[in-house]
């Protein structure tokens, strides 16, 4: 969760909603919350690779948990570049879409050789992520012509603004339910995930808030709307501009560390779709030596590295927030099935998260609406074709 999106999603969040982008974060972290609650009650009974592919085949049904795989895969395909295109614009605008790939193959090689050093370079990378967020706001609150001014009133942008700013918002909280894609990988997955999921949310609310807080003190919602580095722009704006290479340093680094759990995620929902044979079969092979779904690994880093071929940043965003949405409805609706004894939070805290992500999804600009439902569309007619084949 602590990565690029906090870096990148401010702008366009402002630009759509102003200063009431603290009200898409709000709307955003709630959503993220009764979706968190939902997985992690769902990872404790399921403690199987594949998230909400895995909860929607045995609370719904096969065709709820393919739509939900199927979803999370394209979605977080285009995720993965739209980070490794963030990484190369911030590193070196000039050689953007080769570096992108570089990024990608050598992010790739890293996840094949085993999950312990995946862990190891995550950690490394949230270290330092974590002193660029710091430094954001050090050097707003020391060296920034603040003004309380900015933060309220409120912009009278109406609730159809808030909630597609908390649509793109939604993307930078995006991550929180990975340890339940992991669940084969976990130790002690019944009692670490649920304590693991809620907890994570929690501290990277607390960062977000401060960091948009600080931002919106420092320039106003139309200046940070119109930059592509909003927290750098922040930090120029103030006496301290000096310490802004070291933001854009850190938006780097998180672009990196989002990519590379991202094809950690996508690459074990690939694994548990081929195993149960609604993706190739081919698919469905862990390496003897280093434990992990190898083919998964390579066809995810091929496909994303032909999507930076010729994709653009702000088309993969809005693709992928609109599918990952749907992703998060399909677990919510699998968590209201649960019987008492195995549920740990409310019923209605579900309830809340379901009508959240459909409300969110559907608010999102209609390009990306228009293409999201093309894409599960076809998904839906390829499970159709599977299904006749089968029988």
């Amino acid at each position: 969760m602590i990565g690029a999106g906090v870096f990148a999603a401010i702008g366009p969040a402002a630009r759509v909603a102003g200063n009431a982008l603290l009200v898409g974060l709000a709307i955003a972290a709630l959503v993220a919350y009764c979706n968190a609650t939902s997985s992690a009650q769902l990872a404790a009974v399921y403690p199987e690779s594949g998230g909400a592919y895995v909860y929607g085949r045995r609370r719904l049904g096969p065709f709820w948990g393919y739509l939900a795989g199927w979803g999370f895969v394209v979605g977080k395909l285009a995720s993965c570049a739209a980070m490794a295109l963030t990484f190369a614009h911030y590193a070196a605008p000039s050689v953007a879409r080769p570096l992108a790939i570089t990024a990608v193959v050598v992010l790739t090689a890293v996840n094949y050789v085993g999950i312990k050093k995946t862990a190891l370079l995550t950690r490394l990378i949230v270290v330092l992520v974590l002193l660029a967020l710091a430094t954001v706001i050090a050097a707003v609150l020391l060296g920034g012509d603040l003004d309380a001014g900015r933060l309220y009133p409120v912009d009278d942008v109406g609730p159809y603004a808030a909630l597609q700013a908390a649509g793109l918002l939604f993307f930078a909280f995006a991550g929180y339910a990975r340890l339940a894609t992991l669940g084969e990988e976990v130790v002690d997955p019944a009692r670490t995930i649920p304590r693991a999921i809620p907890l994570a949310l929690g501290i990277t609310l607390l960062v977000y808030v401060a960091v948009a807080v600080s931002a919106l003190l420092a320039l106003d919602a139309a200046s940070l709307g119109a930059t592509a580095a909003p927290l750098a722009a922040a930090v120029e704006a103030g006496s301290l501009a000096w310490l802004a290479p070291a933001v854009r340093i850190g938006a780097t680094v998180a672009s990196l560390g989002v990519l590379l759990s991202l094809i950690v995620g996508v690459s074990r929902t690939v694994f548990a779709m081929a195993d149960n044979r609604d993706l190739p079969h081919f698919f469905a092979f862990v390496h003897p030596r280093f434990r992990v779904p190898h083919r998964a690994e390579v066809a995810v880093g091929a496909v994303v590295v032909a999507i930076v071929a010729i994709a653009d940043v702000r088309s993969a965003i809005g693709f992928s927030s609109f599918a990952v949405l749907l992703y998060y409805a399909v677990t919510n609706a699998a968590a209201l099935t649960l019987p008492a004894e195995q549920r740990r939070w409310p019923r209605p805290v579900a309830v809340i998260g379901l009508i959240g992500c459909l409300a969110i999804a559907a608010s999102l600009p209609v390009r990306s609406v228009a293409i999201g439902a093309a894409v599960l569309a076809v998904g839906c007619i390829v499970y159709l074709i599977r299904r006749a084949d089968r029988r």
